[in-house]
Protein backbone atom coordinates (compact mmCIF):
# COMPACT_ATOMS: atom_id res chain seq x y z
CA UNK A 1 0.00 0.00 0.00
CA UNK A 2 2.57 2.35 1.15
CA UNK A 3 4.15 1.38 -2.28
CA UNK A 4 1.56 2.13 -4.24
CA UNK A 5 1.26 5.19 -2.77
CA UNK A 6 4.47 6.71 -3.36
CA UNK A 7 4.32 5.68 -6.88
CA UNK A 8 1.32 8.11 -7.10
CA UNK A 9 3.20 10.74 -5.36
CA UNK A 10 5.64 10.19 -7.87
CA UNK A 11 3.93 10.11 -10.91
CA UNK A 12 1.77 13.06 -9.87
CA UNK A 13 4.91 15.22 -9.38
CA UNK A 14 6.49 13.97 -12.61
CA UNK A 15 3.47 15.40 -14.21
CA UNK A 16 3.45 18.36 -12.55
CA UNK A 17 6.99 19.28 -13.57
CA UNK A 18 6.65 18.01 -17.02
CA UNK A 19 3.26 20.77 -17.46
CA UNK A 20 5.56 23.35 -15.55
CA UNK A 21 8.31 22.64 -18.21
CA UNK A 22 5.87 22.86 -20.63
CA UNK A 23 4.24 26.16 -20.33
CA UNK A 24 7.60 28.06 -18.56
CA UNK A 25 8.53 30.25 -21.27
CA UNK A 26 4.80 30.95 -23.09
CA UNK A 27 3.91 32.21 -19.63
CA UNK A 28 7.09 34.57 -18.67
CA UNK A 29 7.24 35.84 -22.39
CA UNK A 30 3.99 36.50 -22.30
CA UNK A 31 3.91 38.17 -18.94
CA UNK A 32 7.12 40.48 -19.76
CA UNK A 33 5.53 41.21 -23.05
CA UNK A 34 2.82 42.49 -21.12
CA UNK A 35 4.88 44.52 -18.84
CA UNK A 36 6.30 46.74 -21.99
CA UNK A 37 3.21 47.04 -23.27
CA UNK A 38 2.04 48.87 -20.40
CA UNK A 39 4.89 51.28 -20.08
CA UNK A 40 5.90 51.56 -23.77
CA UNK A 41 2.11 51.69 -26.02
CA UNK A 42 0.44 55.03 -26.18
CA UNK A 43 -2.28 55.30 -24.61
CA UNK A 44 -3.86 57.41 -27.92
CA UNK A 45 -2.68 54.47 -30.17
CA UNK A 46 -5.11 51.88 -28.22
CA UNK A 47 -7.96 54.24 -28.18
CA UNK A 48 -7.39 54.86 -31.50
CA UNK A 49 -7.21 51.57 -32.58
CA UNK A 50 -9.62 49.93 -29.77
CA UNK A 51 -11.47 52.49 -28.26
CA UNK A 52 -14.57 51.09 -29.85
CA UNK A 53 -16.22 48.36 -30.87
CA UNK A 54 -16.53 47.72 -34.35
CA UNK A 55 -15.32 44.89 -37.31
CA UNK A 56 -12.54 46.83 -37.91
CA UNK A 57 -11.57 46.51 -34.10
CA UNK A 58 -12.07 42.84 -33.32
CA UNK A 59 -10.47 42.46 -36.35
CA UNK A 60 -7.44 43.80 -34.79
CA UNK A 61 -7.94 42.74 -31.61
CA UNK A 62 -8.13 38.76 -33.18
CA UNK A 63 -4.42 39.47 -35.40
CA UNK A 64 -3.30 40.71 -31.64
CA UNK A 65 -3.92 37.99 -29.99
CA UNK A 66 -2.76 35.22 -32.65
CA UNK A 67 0.73 36.76 -32.72
CA UNK A 68 0.72 36.91 -28.41
CA UNK A 69 1.64 34.31 -26.13
CA UNK A 70 -0.67 31.20 -26.02
CA UNK A 71 -0.98 30.66 -22.04
CA UNK A 72 -4.37 32.15 -20.48
CA UNK A 73 -2.63 33.59 -17.86
CA UNK A 74 -0.06 35.74 -19.78
CA UNK A 75 -3.60 36.76 -22.30
CA UNK A 76 -5.29 38.01 -19.12
CA UNK A 77 -2.54 40.09 -18.25
CA UNK A 78 -2.54 41.13 -21.71
CA UNK A 79 -5.82 41.73 -21.76
CA UNK A 80 -6.00 43.61 -18.80
CA UNK A 81 -3.42 45.67 -19.53
CA UNK A 82 -5.15 46.99 -22.88
CA UNK A 83 -8.00 47.95 -20.67
CA UNK A 84 -5.74 50.41 -18.78
CA UNK A 85 -4.79 51.48 -22.19
CA UNK A 86 -8.47 52.59 -22.59
CA UNK A 87 -9.46 49.65 -25.29
CA UNK A 88 -13.29 48.90 -25.22
CA UNK A 89 -14.15 46.18 -22.30
CA UNK A 90 -15.45 43.95 -25.58
CA UNK A 91 -12.07 44.35 -27.06
CA UNK A 92 -10.08 43.01 -24.49
CA UNK A 93 -12.59 39.80 -24.09
CA UNK A 94 -12.16 39.52 -27.60
CA UNK A 95 -7.87 39.50 -27.33
CA UNK A 96 -8.15 37.00 -24.47
CA UNK A 97 -10.25 34.58 -26.87
CA UNK A 98 -7.91 35.05 -29.67
CA UNK A 99 -5.05 34.70 -27.81
CA UNK A 100 -5.60 31.43 -25.89
CA UNK A 101 -7.58 29.55 -28.69
CA UNK A 102 -6.41 30.61 -32.36
CA UNK A 103 -2.69 30.04 -31.85
CA UNK A 104 -0.15 28.36 -34.40
CA UNK A 105 1.06 26.18 -31.18
CA UNK A 106 -2.67 25.30 -30.41
CA UNK A 107 -3.37 24.26 -34.32
CA UNK A 108 -0.36 21.89 -34.69
CA UNK A 109 -0.97 19.95 -31.53
CA UNK A 110 -4.83 19.60 -32.45
CA UNK A 111 -3.73 18.02 -35.86
CA UNK A 112 -1.35 16.02 -34.58
CA UNK A 113 -3.45 14.69 -31.50
CA UNK A 114 -7.03 14.56 -33.02
CA UNK A 115 -7.03 15.56 -36.56
CA UNK A 116 -8.02 18.41 -38.98
CA UNK A 117 -11.43 18.11 -38.20
CA UNK A 118 -11.00 18.96 -34.71
CA UNK A 119 -8.52 22.08 -35.85
CA UNK A 120 -11.41 23.86 -38.28
CA UNK A 121 -13.66 22.83 -35.50
CA UNK A 122 -11.30 25.24 -33.41
CA UNK A 123 -10.78 27.62 -35.72
CA UNK A 124 -14.65 28.46 -36.95
CA UNK A 125 -15.41 28.33 -32.92
CA UNK A 126 -12.93 31.30 -32.35
CA UNK A 127 -14.27 33.35 -34.63
CA UNK A 128 -17.51 32.59 -33.66
CA UNK A 129 -16.54 32.99 -29.70
CA UNK A 130 -14.84 36.35 -30.41
CA UNK A 131 -17.90 37.66 -32.67
CA UNK A 132 -20.07 36.56 -29.59
CA UNK A 133 -17.89 38.22 -27.22
CA UNK A 134 -17.71 41.58 -29.11
CA UNK A 135 -22.07 41.41 -29.38
CA UNK A 136 -22.57 40.33 -25.91
CA UNK A 137 -20.18 42.68 -23.75
CA UNK A 138 -20.48 45.77 -25.77
CA UNK A 139 -24.62 45.41 -26.33
CA UNK A 140 -25.06 43.58 -22.15
CA UNK A 141 -22.33 44.07 -19.70
CA UNK A 142 -24.05 47.22 -17.63
CA UNK A 143 -22.19 50.50 -17.92
CA UNK A 144 -21.91 51.02 -14.19
CA UNK A 145 -20.33 47.51 -13.67
CA UNK A 146 -18.16 48.59 -16.31
CA UNK A 147 -17.39 51.57 -14.70
CA UNK A 148 -16.12 50.01 -11.35
CA UNK A 149 -14.29 48.11 -13.27
CA UNK A 150 -12.62 50.52 -14.64
CA UNK A 151 -11.84 52.27 -11.23
CA UNK A 152 -10.69 49.01 -9.91
CA UNK A 153 -8.13 49.11 -12.18
CA UNK A 154 -6.72 52.69 -12.19
CA UNK A 155 -6.41 52.31 -8.27
CA UNK A 156 -3.73 49.76 -9.41
CA UNK A 157 -1.99 51.14 -11.42
CA UNK A 158 1.76 52.62 -9.99
CA UNK A 159 2.27 54.50 -12.82
CA UNK A 160 -0.26 56.83 -11.95
CA UNK A 161 0.88 57.77 -8.56
CA UNK A 162 4.73 57.62 -9.07
CA UNK A 163 5.61 58.66 -12.58
CA UNK A 164 9.19 57.95 -12.64
CA UNK A 165 10.42 60.15 -9.97
CA UNK A 166 10.49 56.98 -7.53
CA UNK A 167 7.57 57.49 -5.17
CA UNK A 168 8.14 61.27 -4.69
CA UNK A 169 5.35 64.23 -4.70
CA UNK A 170 7.26 66.08 -7.26
CA UNK A 171 4.37 68.40 -8.05
CA UNK A 172 4.76 69.87 -4.09
CA UNK A 173 8.56 69.93 -3.90
CA UNK A 174 9.08 71.63 -6.82
CA UNK A 175 8.39 75.13 -5.55
CA UNK A 176 10.65 74.42 -2.21
CA UNK A 177 14.11 75.14 -3.72
CA UNK A 178 15.67 75.93 -7.20
CA UNK A 179 16.56 72.32 -7.74
CA UNK A 180 13.43 70.58 -7.93
CA UNK A 181 12.41 70.76 -4.55
CA UNK A 182 15.25 67.73 -4.14
CA UNK A 183 17.89 67.46 -1.65
CA UNK A 184 20.33 66.36 -4.22
CA UNK A 185 23.02 66.00 -1.83
CA UNK A 186 20.75 63.31 -0.28
CA UNK A 187 19.63 62.09 -3.35
CA UNK A 188 23.05 61.71 -5.08
CA UNK A 189 23.97 58.69 -3.15
CA UNK A 190 20.63 56.88 -3.87
CA UNK A 191 20.94 56.45 -7.06
CA UNK A 192 20.19 52.92 -7.51
CA UNK A 193 16.68 52.95 -5.75
CA UNK A 194 14.60 52.52 -8.57
CA UNK A 195 17.00 49.69 -10.21
CA UNK A 196 18.36 52.49 -12.67
CA UNK A 197 20.95 55.62 -13.23
CA UNK A 198 19.07 58.81 -12.06
CA UNK A 199 20.95 60.44 -15.10
CA UNK A 200 18.08 58.68 -17.14
CA UNK A 201 15.13 60.70 -15.66
CA UNK A 202 16.11 63.90 -17.06
CA UNK A 203 13.73 62.28 -19.94
CA UNK A 204 10.93 62.39 -17.50
CA UNK A 205 8.56 65.56 -16.78
CA UNK A 206 9.01 65.11 -12.91
CA UNK A 207 12.81 65.61 -13.21
CA UNK A 208 12.68 69.52 -14.59
CA UNK A 209 14.65 68.06 -17.86
CA UNK A 210 18.10 67.90 -15.12
CA UNK A 211 20.53 65.72 -14.94
CA UNK A 212 21.21 64.61 -11.64
CA UNK A 213 24.30 62.88 -11.28
CA UNK A 214 25.91 66.18 -12.62
CA UNK A 215 23.76 68.68 -10.54
CA UNK A 216 24.92 67.04 -7.26
CA UNK A 217 28.13 68.75 -8.18
CA UNK A 218 26.45 71.69 -9.47
CA UNK A 219 23.40 73.16 -8.26
CA UNK A 220 23.30 75.84 -10.47
CA UNK A 221 23.26 73.82 -13.93
CA UNK A 222 19.78 73.23 -13.67
CA UNK A 223 19.26 72.48 -17.45
CA UNK A 224 23.09 70.37 -18.27
CA UNK A 225 21.82 67.88 -21.04
CA UNK A 226 24.61 64.81 -21.99
CA UNK A 227 23.41 63.30 -25.35
CA UNK A 228 25.90 60.44 -24.97
CA UNK A 229 24.59 59.19 -21.47
CA UNK A 230 20.51 59.80 -22.56
CA UNK A 231 20.91 57.37 -25.33
CA UNK A 232 22.80 54.52 -22.82
CA UNK A 233 20.36 54.69 -19.76
CA UNK A 234 17.40 55.58 -22.09
CA UNK A 235 16.49 51.80 -22.89
CA UNK A 236 17.89 49.84 -19.48
CA UNK A 237 15.44 52.75 -17.87
CA UNK A 238 12.59 51.86 -19.82
CA UNK A 239 13.43 48.36 -19.02
CA UNK A 240 13.54 48.69 -15.20
CA UNK A 241 9.84 50.68 -15.07
CA UNK A 242 8.78 47.59 -17.64
CA UNK A 243 10.14 44.71 -15.70
CA UNK A 244 8.15 46.54 -11.81
CA UNK A 245 4.93 45.56 -13.57
CA UNK A 246 6.24 42.40 -14.10
CA UNK A 247 6.81 41.76 -11.04
CA UNK A 248 4.09 43.30 -9.85
CA UNK A 249 2.13 40.95 -12.13
CA UNK A 250 3.43 37.44 -10.69
CA UNK A 251 3.25 39.11 -7.07
CA UNK A 252 -0.94 39.28 -7.93
CA UNK A 253 -1.75 36.34 -9.69
CA UNK A 254 1.20 33.70 -8.96
CA UNK A 255 -0.50 32.15 -6.32
CA UNK A 256 -3.72 31.33 -8.39
CA UNK A 257 -1.15 30.28 -11.46
CA UNK A 258 0.16 27.67 -8.78
CA UNK A 259 -2.61 26.66 -7.80
CA UNK A 260 -4.06 25.99 -10.69
CA UNK A 261 -0.80 24.08 -12.36
CA UNK A 262 -0.89 21.98 -9.20
CA UNK A 263 -4.60 20.79 -9.44
CA UNK A 264 -4.44 20.25 -13.43
CA UNK A 265 -1.27 17.88 -12.63
CA UNK A 266 -3.38 16.18 -10.22
CA UNK A 267 -6.30 15.62 -12.03
CA UNK A 268 -4.27 14.45 -14.95
CA UNK A 269 -2.56 12.04 -13.18
CA UNK A 270 -5.00 10.55 -11.05
CA UNK A 271 -8.39 10.25 -12.62
CA UNK A 272 -8.27 8.01 -15.58
CA UNK A 273 -10.39 7.59 -19.02
CA UNK A 274 -13.57 5.85 -17.55
CA UNK A 275 -13.82 8.22 -15.02
CA UNK A 276 -14.51 11.06 -17.16
CA UNK A 277 -16.83 8.67 -19.10
CA UNK A 278 -19.35 8.69 -16.01
CA UNK A 279 -19.94 12.42 -16.54
CA UNK A 280 -21.23 11.80 -20.08
CA UNK A 281 -24.92 11.22 -21.20
CA UNK A 282 -25.27 8.39 -23.28
CA UNK A 283 -26.34 8.49 -27.09
CA UNK A 284 -29.13 5.53 -25.61
CA UNK A 285 -31.05 8.02 -23.72
CA UNK A 286 -32.86 9.56 -26.82
CA UNK A 287 -32.51 12.49 -25.91
CA UNK A 288 -33.32 15.33 -28.57
CA UNK A 289 -29.97 16.03 -30.85
CA UNK A 290 -30.52 19.76 -29.83
CA UNK A 291 -30.86 18.70 -25.78
CA UNK A 292 -28.42 16.46 -25.67
CA UNK A 293 -25.86 19.14 -27.66
CA UNK A 294 -26.58 21.65 -25.19
CA UNK A 295 -25.77 19.46 -22.00
CA UNK A 296 -22.76 17.76 -23.48
CA UNK A 297 -21.47 21.06 -23.90
CA UNK A 298 -22.37 22.80 -20.71
CA UNK A 299 -20.39 19.44 -19.31
CA UNK A 300 -17.63 20.20 -21.64
CA UNK A 301 -17.29 23.51 -20.04
CA UNK A 302 -17.91 22.65 -16.30
CA UNK A 303 -15.34 20.24 -16.84
CA UNK A 304 -12.45 22.82 -18.26
CA UNK A 305 -13.77 25.33 -15.31
CA UNK A 306 -12.67 22.51 -12.44
CA UNK A 307 -9.69 19.92 -14.56
CA UNK A 308 -7.54 23.09 -16.99
CA UNK A 309 -4.42 22.42 -18.05
CA UNK A 310 -2.25 24.45 -19.52
CA UNK A 311 -1.15 24.35 -23.14
CA UNK A 312 -0.80 20.83 -24.90
CA UNK A 313 -2.14 19.25 -21.80
CA UNK A 314 -5.46 21.03 -22.47
CA UNK A 315 -6.07 18.87 -25.58
CA UNK A 316 -4.88 15.58 -23.87
CA UNK A 317 -7.61 15.52 -21.90
CA UNK A 318 -9.78 16.98 -24.78
CA UNK A 319 -8.63 13.68 -26.28
CA UNK A 320 -9.79 11.71 -23.44
CA UNK A 321 -13.01 13.69 -23.35
CA UNK A 322 -13.67 12.70 -27.13
CA UNK A 323 -12.81 9.13 -26.80
CA UNK A 324 -15.23 9.08 -23.22
CA UNK A 325 -18.22 9.75 -25.37
CA UNK A 326 -18.71 13.95 -25.52
CA UNK A 327 -20.00 15.56 -28.33
CA UNK A 328 -18.19 17.22 -30.92
CA UNK A 329 -19.54 20.30 -29.84
CA UNK A 330 -18.74 19.84 -26.17
CA UNK A 331 -15.23 18.98 -26.96
CA UNK A 332 -15.07 22.43 -28.69
CA UNK A 333 -16.35 24.45 -25.67
CA UNK A 334 -14.35 22.00 -23.34
CA UNK A 335 -11.32 23.84 -25.30
CA UNK A 336 -12.42 27.43 -25.48
CA UNK A 337 -13.66 27.51 -21.93
CA UNK A 338 -9.84 27.59 -20.64
CA UNK A 339 -10.87 31.01 -19.79
CA UNK A 340 -13.05 30.23 -17.35
CA UNK A 341 -11.06 28.02 -15.37
CA UNK A 342 -11.46 28.52 -11.43
CA UNK A 343 -8.11 29.77 -11.03
CA UNK A 344 -8.47 32.24 -14.05
CA UNK A 345 -11.47 33.80 -12.44
CA UNK A 346 -9.23 34.42 -8.95
CA UNK A 347 -6.91 35.90 -11.51
CA UNK A 348 -10.21 38.32 -12.75
CA UNK A 349 -10.95 39.14 -9.33
CA UNK A 350 -7.77 40.17 -8.33
CA UNK A 351 -7.66 42.30 -12.01
CA UNK A 352 -10.94 44.17 -12.05
CA UNK A 353 -12.99 42.98 -8.74
CA UNK A 354 -16.46 41.01 -7.41
CA UNK A 355 -18.82 42.66 -9.19
CA UNK A 356 -16.93 43.05 -12.47
CA UNK A 357 -16.36 39.60 -12.65
CA UNK A 358 -19.30 37.84 -12.06
CA UNK A 359 -20.98 39.81 -15.07
CA UNK A 360 -17.50 38.95 -16.85
CA UNK A 361 -17.73 35.30 -15.92
CA UNK A 362 -21.55 35.16 -16.93
CA UNK A 363 -21.10 36.33 -20.40
CA UNK A 364 -18.10 34.29 -21.38
CA UNK A 365 -19.95 31.15 -20.62
CA UNK A 366 -23.01 32.00 -22.36
CA UNK A 367 -20.65 33.13 -25.29
CA UNK A 368 -19.31 29.57 -25.20
CA UNK A 369 -22.69 27.93 -24.56
CA UNK A 370 -23.87 29.52 -27.79
CA UNK A 371 -20.20 28.82 -29.86
CA UNK A 372 -20.48 25.24 -28.83
CA UNK A 373 -24.03 24.49 -30.46
CA UNK A 374 -23.23 26.36 -33.28
CA UNK A 375 -20.54 24.65 -34.23
CA UNK A 376 -21.83 21.20 -33.17
CA UNK A 377 -25.18 22.04 -35.77
CA UNK A 378 -22.74 23.25 -38.15
CA UNK A 379 -20.11 20.28 -38.12
CA UNK A 380 -23.01 17.68 -37.80
CA UNK A 381 -25.25 19.21 -40.43
CA UNK A 382 -22.62 19.20 -43.06
CA UNK A 383 -21.37 15.56 -41.65
CA UNK A 384 -18.14 16.62 -41.16
CA UNK A 385 -17.71 14.68 -37.94
CA UNK A 386 -17.01 11.43 -37.37
CA UNK A 387 -17.34 9.38 -34.64
CA UNK A 388 -14.23 6.68 -35.66
CA UNK A 389 -11.32 9.57 -35.33
CA UNK A 390 -7.81 8.86 -34.78
CA UNK A 391 -6.90 10.19 -32.04
CA UNK A 392 -3.12 9.71 -31.27
CA UNK A 393 -1.55 9.50 -28.12
CA UNK A 394 0.55 12.56 -27.15
CA UNK A 395 4.00 12.20 -24.83
CA UNK A 396 3.13 14.52 -22.53
CA UNK A 397 6.82 15.06 -21.62
CA UNK A 398 8.84 18.40 -23.14
CA UNK A 399 12.29 17.02 -21.43
CA UNK A 400 14.97 16.66 -24.73
CA UNK A 401 16.56 18.72 -27.12
CA UNK A 402 13.82 20.18 -28.38
CA UNK A 403 12.18 24.29 -28.83
CA UNK A 404 10.67 24.05 -25.12
CA UNK A 405 13.85 23.37 -23.83
CA UNK A 406 15.97 25.71 -26.17
CA UNK A 407 13.18 28.47 -25.04
CA UNK A 408 12.87 27.47 -21.42
CA UNK A 409 16.90 28.42 -21.46
CA UNK A 410 16.46 31.46 -22.69
CA UNK A 411 13.41 32.65 -20.77
CA UNK A 412 14.05 31.00 -16.97
CA UNK A 413 17.96 33.03 -16.28
CA UNK A 414 15.95 36.42 -18.43
CA UNK A 415 12.84 36.16 -16.31
CA UNK A 416 14.68 35.42 -13.27
CA UNK A 417 16.61 38.61 -13.86
CA UNK A 418 14.08 40.62 -14.98
CA UNK A 419 11.74 39.82 -11.75
CA UNK A 420 14.59 41.00 -9.62
CA UNK A 421 15.04 44.01 -11.75
CA UNK A 422 11.32 45.18 -11.06
CA UNK A 423 11.24 43.81 -7.36
CA UNK A 424 14.14 46.18 -7.07
CA UNK A 425 12.34 48.99 -8.75
CA UNK A 426 9.49 48.33 -6.91
CA UNK A 427 10.98 48.68 -3.78
CA UNK A 428 13.04 51.89 -4.50
CA UNK A 429 9.26 53.46 -5.21
CA UNK A 430 7.87 52.19 -2.10
CA UNK A 431 5.59 49.92 -3.68
CA UNK A 432 7.31 46.05 -2.56
CA UNK A 433 4.67 43.41 -3.08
Amino acid sequence: MESGDSNIIIHVISVLFNMSWQIFWPLAFGLILSSFIRHLLPVDTVVKHLGKTDAKSLTFTTILGMVSSSCSYAAASLSHTLLAKKATLANAMAFLVSSTNLIVEMFIVLVALMGWTFLWGEVIGGLILIATVGFLFSRFYPKEVEQELHQHIESAEPAKHAHSDCGMDMSNMKHETSDCGMDMSSMKHETSDCGMDMSSMKHETSDCGMDMSNMKHDHSMHHHMDMPAQEETGLMSKITKSAGFFQMDLAMIGKEILIGVVVSSILIALVPQEGWKALFISNDVGLPTWLHSLLDVIIGIFVAMIAYVCSVGNLILAAALWHGGISFGGVIGFILADVLTIPMIGVYKKYYGKRPTKWMVGLLFLSILFTGLCVDAIFNGFGWVSTDQTVRTLNQSGFGMNMTTVMNLIFIPLSIWYYRLGKKANAGMGMSM
